[in-house]
């Protein structure tokens, strides 16, 4: 009965702890070093992970209490799990992972005669690195291949600290009206989601391929840039999202810029906020409120915000679109810059605008039993946070 109930012990401290080791290699794209050097709460590895595996060794060796002190500590990890944000996702490399985790924990403990915990986690993560490593390099292989044999596609490149979901989709939107155009879906920003949507989803038809870029670290953006190439290039604005990973402004300046290494690129469009100067390719927008040397050569000017929608001037041209927030001028004035680029001309872009969609969960409107919701609980930024007080100060009536 007592070995019984330490094989039930073990297995499960030991799911327990390879749970903590998945879900964090998830959250820092499956690169170790990242977990380990630039963790945003290191004191999680210290009490989910050091602690309980000193504890649990002594216990094992000592007293027949490891049983108990595995089902607690599986407790914690569960609650731990339940107050994430972010909880891990039951891909298919985590599947894998798990599977490779078992059999490697299983057959050590065999030929040992020992219950072993960070050999099995470790040895498992360099296997699973290997097979996955093999099975990415044939993903990305085919998704080139689908990419290259698609004649005179258009790949425009969207990154941002803040908004590039919105420009990415308010570019897709304005150009369907004009090309066959297609956008990775939802928030899916990395060079694995990309190739995933690539093989999954781009169809030969496609004449314009809109391409989100997310990082979390420098040298993510290249990665993704380097693969599909684009023709034309959007900086969003800098500001400090994410600046846990980052450590400083300039770090994610210089990390989201690394879109410009494209070797296709034809233009790039860069928010005034970093701090890029113009040249024969680049041209910098923005409203003039930045601090530069650089000002913007494409100026938005005249932003009028209502519960209705936002209309300004974009170098003296009037536009106006039903999406709300007074800081989407400048996403919408890049995605009509994008446009013109590609042979767009005012008054179709004029028309395109008045069926625009907003982006949901992004300061969008709802109305619902004679009642207006603005629903921004997608939104990560303070302007579009200010922003929805803004618009709600402007409704005249109970709020």
């Amino acid at each position: 009965m007592l070995i019984f109930l330490n094989i039930i012990g073990y297995v499960l401290f030991l799911s327990a702890m390879g749970y903590y080791f998945v879900t964090n290699l998830q959250w820092y794209n499956y690169k170790l070093q990242r977990v380990v050097f630039k963790h945003t709460k290191p004191i999680w590895h210290i009490i989910y992970l050091l602690v309980p595996y000193i504890v649990y060794l002594f216990l094992s060796h000592t007293t027949n209490l490891s049983f108990v002190f595995a089902s607690v500590y599986a407790f914690f990890v569960y609650m731990w799990h339940r107050s994430l944000d972010k909880p891990l996702v039951f891909t298919s490399r985590v599947k894998r992972y798990f599977a490779i985790f078992t059999f490697v924990a299983l057959f050590l403990s065999i030929i040992t005669k020992r219950f072993t915990i960070f050999i099995p986690m470790l040895l498992a993560w360099f296997i699973s690195l290997f097979v996955e490593k093999m099975l990415f390099e044939g993903y990305k292989k085919r998704a080139k291949d689908r990419l290259l044999k698609i004649n005179e596609l258009k790949v425009v490149g969207v990154t941002a600290s803040y908004g590039k979901t919105s420009i990415k989709n308010f570019i897709a939107q304005l150009l369907s009206k004009k090309y066959n155009t297609y956008a990775t879906p939802r928030s899916v920003n990395t060079l694995g989601g990309v190739i995933k949507d690539i093989n999954e989803e781009l169809v030969p038809s496609v004449e314009v391929y809109v391409v989100e870029m997310g990082a979390r670290g420098k040298g993510d953006i290249a990665e993704i840039s380097s693969f599909v190439e684009p023709h034309i290039a959007v900086v969003g604005k800098i500001g400090p999202a994410h600046i846990e990973y980052f450590k400083s402004i300039q770090n994610i300046r210089d990390t989201k810029m690394e879109i410009a290494s494209s070797s296709r690129l034809q233009r790039l469009f860069v928010h005034e906020s970093a701090l890029v100067a113009p040249d024969e390719k680049s041209v910098v927008y923005g409203d003039g409120s930045v601090d530069t040397p650089y000002p913007a050569t494409q100026l938005v000017s005249s932003v009028k915000a209502t519960l209705d929608g936002v209309s300004f001037e974009l170098n003296g041209e009037r536009f106006e679109a039903a999406v709300l927030g007074s800081f989407n001028a400048q996403n919408l004035a890049v995605a009509i810059l994008v446009a013109k680029e590609l042979g767009m001309h005012k008054d179709q872009i004029a028309q395109a605008l008045k069926h625009i969609e907003p982006i949901p969960h992004r300061l969008q409107r709802i109305d619902a039993g004679g009642k207006i919701i603005l629903d921004d609980s997608f939104n990560g930024n303070i302007d579009g946070m200010m922003a929805s007080f803004d618009l709600a100060s402007t409704f005249e009536g109970r709020r």
